[in-house]
């Protein structure tokens, strides 16, 4: 497909980018083809579908993106964990889904259809019937399943009276919908990303909670694995934390990027809205060289 609109190199001039968004093929509300109308209607020129642990919206996306001119990249959003906090990677892949990738997805899902029953079971404790059948009927497909899932279900089942309550009163953490999931070491999805040869980003990373010092470990660790980026925003943020941010990747010689992180519309997020980017002199990601075919400009680093 012949790109429209070349990527700027500069970070903070981009326009018309969003790389974080999510569609029903894992947790969001809109259908692939329904989210790339969406983008095209808010005037996005690239963009990356990166649904949980999943690129099975992507092949839609892209079909839906081909007659309106605009730019998608092949993405997933991988769980997993980083001394005990669970961490989400994106992984950058414009040549899909290969090597140990492949395998990686495939347990991914496995390990979220498994945490699904036993939420199901649970649930099916405090009153609610068919929980998994019900958590299914609210997500509108046969995706993995997750707690807002079956916190619509109990809302639908007139249970409780809305999401809020659901997660307050049986999802939420520490109670009896509350699952852990056991995510593979952060390390090891990045390695499934580079055999598929991505691009490897850690996903909102002031969103975990972490001090500055644990927030500059946990980019350490990203870098000795084989990360390369980071998501300079993500969505809404406080503009000191980013600017903070920012200098955190710059002294490790990171690339930037940002997304909106949207989920469904009606919310304050929407396809390209996020806070606005600092002053930097931080590279995008798309001037990674493995990724310059979707920037449609010439890549800066070798």
């Amino acid at each position: 497909m012949t790109v429209s609109h070349a990527l700027t190199d500069s970070l903070v001039d981009a326009q018309g980018i969003d790389l974080h968004m999510h569609s029903t093929a894992s947790d969001g509300a809109l259908s692939p083809a329904e989210l790339v109308a969406l983008c095209h209607q808010r005037g996005l020129t690239h963009i990356a579908l990166t649904d949980h642990d999943t690129m099975a919206g992507v092949e839609a996306a892209e079909a839906a993106a081909s007659s309106l001119g605009l730019q998608v990249m092949p993405a997933t959003e991988l769980s997993c964990q980083w001394r005990g906090v669970n961490i989400h990677v994106v992984g950058l892949l414009p040549e899909g889904a290969q090597g140990d990738l492949v395998e990686g997805l495939r347990r991914q899902s496995e390990a979220r259809r498994a945490r699904a029953q036993e939420i199901a079971r649970r649930l099916e404790g405090v009153g609610l019937s068919n929980a998994l059948e019900r958590a299914q009927q609210q997500a509108g497909g046969e995706r993995p399943l997750g707690r807002p899932d079956f916190a619509r279900a109990l809302v639908d089942a007139g249970l409780v009276p809305d999401m809020a309550s659901a997660f307050k009163k049986h999802l939420g953490a520490g109670k009896r919908g509350d699952v852990k999931m056991h995510w593979p070491y952060l390390s090891e999805v990045v390695e499934w990303i580079r055999s598929a040869s991505g691009v490897a980003v850690l996903a909102h990373p002031l969103r975990y909670g972490l001090t500055r010092r644990k927030r500059g470990q946990l980019l350490d660790d990203f870098l000795a694995a084989g990360g390369e980026a980071a998501e300079l925003v993500n969505g809404f943020q406080n503009p000191d934390v980013t600017r903070d941010l920012a200098r955190q990747l710059d002294a490790r010689a990171m690339l930037g990027s940002l997304g909106s992180d949207f989920h469904f519309s009606g919310g304050p997020i929407a396809p390209g809205t996020m806070s606005p980017l600092p002053r930097t002199a931080l590279a995008p990601v798309w001037s990674h060289p493995t990724l310059s075919q979707y920037a449609g400009a010439g890549a800066r680093r070798t």
